[in-house]
């Protein structure tokens, strides 16, 4: 028997023993904790369709090849990223998730008069990478609209001649919430010398507001401009780990200095390969996000609870009382959903899983209701 078609039946063994999926190797499968079948996981964005039955495939085929480095899947990751986005094979950065590339900017931007400008609350990862350097934190609240406040981020980053690296999380995660990018482009178009742009564009996909769109058109003339991508969400694979950066030359041979020499794995490389060729993804994942979220809103409707209406796979809605009793509570009834979000400690983020699971997650509300705990 061939070693490939070997291993493609002991992982087709392996699947009665972890519930479906494309399963694994039967000494594997043993190791493997099982997770509750009964747990809504609705904390952590993640996708709930999975690896695209493509990704599956290529999965179980490279693992025949997983013993060697991952250095041509690499090559043809980034030419086909380069191909994707418009851009050079010298624009692209391949990181272990698009947290290691934010890790990478952090790093090789710090000076020890640094300033690091975001908005309050965003994705906390970025400020955590700046701990071991000396950059100074200024944190600016979202505006009325829960929107970036552009015009104080820029006084904030401009208004001394040291280092700025302005982090901008657009559409901003935990808010799901919007910022023109419009007024991210003139902001660039007029920026300082000194002033660097760190833009994560996680939920790029999901976002499809005629006021959205990317900064990526900066990076062939602008290198204080980075700009964030991810396989986490949409291509459901946040498990396997894989993102990258989009920058300028002169910028990405900077980050490249910082990086973990051979960061993404083989079999994240392959999976992310057939997922981009895979036409149907983003709208086969897009679908079923917009039928779970709007399952999720008609509930919150019904039971006139507050929420920001969301242009990414998660909804930050109001709470009444304590935000860890809620937590708590909705553990108890097989639920997690996210964590807390400091100031906005009357709110929870819930992620958007199958509409199946949204209609279950209705009905804990409406329990929830009933027990005057929201």
């Amino acid at each position: 028997m061939e070693r490939r078609t070997f291993l493609r039946t002991g992982l087709a063994l392996g699947a009665a023993s972890v519930g479906g999926g494309i399963g694994l190797l039967p000494e594997l499968a043993r190791a493997v904790p099982r997770r509750s079948a009964d747990t809504l996981r609705l904390s952590s964005n993640e996708n709930p369709l999975g690896l695209a039955p493509a990704a599956r495939r290529a999965v179980i085929d490279g693992i025949s090849e997983a013993n060697r480095y991952p250095d041509e899947a690499r090559d043809e990751m980034v030419e086909a990223l380069a191909r994707l986005n418009g851009v050079a094979r010298e624009n692209i950065v391949l990181g272990c998730g698009s947290t290691e590339v934010l890790q990478m900017a952090v790093q090789a931007l710090a000076t020890p008069d640094a300033r690091l400008v975001l908005a309050e609350p965003t994705y906390e990862d970025v400020p955590w990478y700046c701990e071991p350097f000396t950059y100074r934190l200024e944190r600016v609240p979202l505006d009325a609209r829960f929107a970036h406040d552009v015009g104080r981020m820029q006084e904030r980053a401009e208004s001394a001649g040291s280092r700025a690296l302005v982090y901008v999380c657009n559409p901003n995660n935990p808010t799901g919430t919007l910022t023109p990018s419009a007024e991210i482009d003139a902001w660039i178009e007029s920026a300082l010398e000194h002033v660097y742009f760190l833009v994560d564009e996680a939920y790029f996909e999901y976002c499809k507001d005629p006021g959205y769109w990317s900064c990526v058109k900066w990076i062939a003339q602008r290198p204080n401009v980075i700009v964030t991508r991810t396989f986490s969400k949409i291509f459901g694979m946040a498990g396997m780990r894989l993102g990258y950066a989009l920058a300028h030359p002169e910028t990405t041979a900077l980050l490249r200095r910082y990086i973990g020499r051979v960061n993404a794995n083989y079999l994240a490389l392959v999976a992310g390969l057939a997922s981009l060729r895979d036409p149907e993804l983003i709208p086969r994942g897009c679908d079923a996000n917009a039928r779970g979220m709007r399952i999720l809103y008609d509930c919150l409707d019904e039971l006139e609870v507050e929420y920001l209406p969301s242009h990414t796979n998660f909804v930050m809605h109001r709470i009444r009382g304590d935000l860890r009793t809620y937590r708590q509570r909705m553990s108890e009834h097989g639920v997690r959903v996210g964590r807390p979000f400091p100031p906005m400690l009357d709110h929870s983020r819930v992620s958007i899983g199958l509409p199946e699971e949204m209609e279950q997650f209705a009905d804990v509300l409406r329990t929830f209701r009933r027990n005057g705990w929201i």
